[in-house]
């Protein structure tokens, strides 16, 4: 996502792990044994699961299992430091694991972070499950997790919590709170900036900080992002999050550094902030050792997921392979060279997408594909959306960080799509702190008179700062002004919310796919409620979104 950032790089500060001590002893005379095994006790009772337990990425015959170890008390996230530890888990059909039906042992150790990834398999499709670890006399908590339906089942509904863009410093993960407290999901679709790189205050300005992070300064090396992921793993709603559902995660820009594109960041100065190729590299490191994500193609984050013959889930990575943004007016963004994808996923994307047999075609895009022009908006309001998507304030035509930027890959896949009769594509989308609902036009100046290719659903922000945030002003004021301006420039967008925080929640069936939105009270409280907002589908066959009445559940 993009937000404007403070001009001067933060400074690295040293990380300060917590004090330890350990005890040692070479004697063999009987009362050294005896304190030797005191000390080995007092250790083991140090040994600790801190950081909760996880899932990700189902299958029909697995599900990958995560957690994080701390051996000793000095064995912080991102120190280097503590032995390495076997860890022993267990899997079962019942959470009181009377019934294991998979187990093993494995060691973290501190080249991993002492975190630890499972990939299990030789399980039943589309079942419930329960997990935990064991590290000595130390329990981790139990999880829940659920397999995929088999890739050749008729799949009678799948239904996925969606979420996107939480800050740290900006407020508390209620969100995450509620999508736990459902029984009836699936999965949970994380469609980036799971983390935030920025220093204390940089994002938001340090007085409007709800809570701080760590470490204090903008994370650069490897220490620095494992640190961070270790901080917002701590966050007990998060926690509650990963132990109800697995996770179906990608990353956008804030996992590594703002406005990321293959050579560089936005937010990255490389004459004091070093190498961006290593920072990227350590950035995708803690990424992958701290998250229940499987590595795929090139080392990144783009694969596909099925769920049973209903859904086809392509996951895409456009931070690693895009083209560095466009200036905007410089003419340049529908150049043919440029890319957002890169000329490997895209081609991967295309064949995915023409040979699925799949009633749906899930996209999981970091951010948003509808072309959306902003010019009609009233000039007092260009600034504070242009601070929003992180462009110059003096003008705003386009986002260039969006699919926007890059017109001759969105020309070419929405082309593949009418001209390969590919239905029931749906873009499932987060970024820019803002809930929409679109179609997806293949010419936006002639629509509704020209095809729709596919839909769109995009969801706001767990925390990070939208418009009423930048203004300081209430929700539903002058927001109400911008989103009738942006509709009535843009046909087919059907709904735009810029002010609040939540989730969504998609439900498909055979017959179509809906997306409930679902709004927080206030991201400042810790015990923020949760409550429906509005619902859109679109119905089997139709590339068209509609407004339904009532949430599926």
């Amino acid at each position: 996502m993009t937000s404007r950032l403070p001009t001067t790089p933060s400074r690295r500060t040293v990380v300060k792990a917590a004090a330890a001590t350990a005890v040692a002893t070479t004697a063999v005379a009987a009362p050294a044994i005896a304190a030797a095994s005191t000390a080995v006790a007092a250790e083991a009772q140090t040994t600790a699961f801190l950081h909760g337990v996880a899932s990700g990425d189902p299958l029909p015959d697995g599900v990958l299992l995560w957690t994080r170890v701390t051996p000793a008390p000095d064995a912080v996230p991102g120190s280097g430091k503590g032995p390495a530890t076997e860890v022993s888990w267990q899997v079962a059909e019942d959470k009181n694991f009377t019934n294991v039906v998979a187990s093993g042992r494995t060691t973290a150790t501190a080249a991993s972070d002492h975190t630890v990834k499972v990939d299990v398999r030789g399980l039943r499709q589309a079942a419930v499950y329960y997990f935990r670890f064991t590290a000595g006399t130390a329990a981790s908590p139990v999880g829940r997790t659920r397999t995929a339906p088999a890739a050749d089942s008729a799949a009678p509904g799948v239904r996925f919590g969606v979420v996107s863009c939480a800050n740290w410093e900006s407020g508390y993960f209620s969100a995450y709170r509620h999508l736990a407290a459902r029984a009836d999901l699936d999965a949970v679709l994380h469609l980036g900036d799971y983390i935030y790189e920025y220093a204390t205050g940089g994002y938001p300005e340090e007085k409007y900080v709800v809570r701080q992070h760590e470490p204090k300064h903008e994370i650069l090396s490897l220490a620095d992002y494992r640190t961070r992921h270790g901080k917002y793993k701590t966050d007990p709603d998060l926690q509650s999050l990963h132990a109800a559902h697995p996770l179906v995660a990608i990353w956008d820009d804030h996992e590594i550094a703002n406005d990321a594109w293959s050579g560089g960041a936005e937010n990255h100065t490389p004459g004091t902030e070093g190498d961006y190729a290593a920072r990227a590299a350590a950035a995708k490191q803690a990424y992958f050792e701290w998250m229940p994500v499987r590595t795929s193609t090139e080392g990144t984050v783009y694969r596909r997921l099925r769920f049973g013959k209903l859904a086809d889930l392509h996951l895409l990575d456009l931070r690693s392979f895009r083209s560095q943004q466009a200036s905007v007016g410089s003419g340049k963004v529908d150049d043919p060279e440029r890319s957002i994808t890169g000329r490997a996923q895209l081609d991967w994307l295309k064949a995915g997408l023409a040979a699925s047999d799949a009633t749906w075609k899930l996209v999981g895009t970091s951010v948003m594909i509808s072309p959306v022009a902003f010019g009609s908006v009233p000039a007092h309001l260009l600034g504070p959306i242009a601070e929003l998507l992180g462009l110059p304030k003096e003008g705003l035509a386009v986002n260039v960080d969006q699919w926007d930027g890059y017109t001759d890959d969105r020309k070419e896949l929405l082309k593949h799509l009418t001209d390969r009769g590919i239905k029931n594509t749906v873009f499932l989308t987060g970024d820019i702190h803002m809930a929409w609902a679109n179609d997806v036009p293949v010419k936006a100046a002639t629509y509704p008179l020209s095809q729709s290719a596919a839909t769109e659903f995009v969801v706001t922000s767990v925390t990070s700062d939208n418009l009423d945030d930048i203004l300081h002003v209430a929700p539903g004021t002058v927001s109400l002004v911008a989103s009738v301006a942006v509709k009535a420039a843009n046909r087919h967008v059907k709904w735009v919310d810029m002010d609040h925080h939540g989730y969504g929640v998609l439900d498909v069936t055979a017959e179509s796919s809906q997306m409930d939105y679902f709004t927080l009270s206030d991201k400042s409280k810790p015990d923020a409620s949760a409550a429906w907002t509005r619902s859109y589908r679109t119905l089997n066959g139709t590339q068209k979104v509609e407004r339904v009445n009532q949430p599926v559940r």
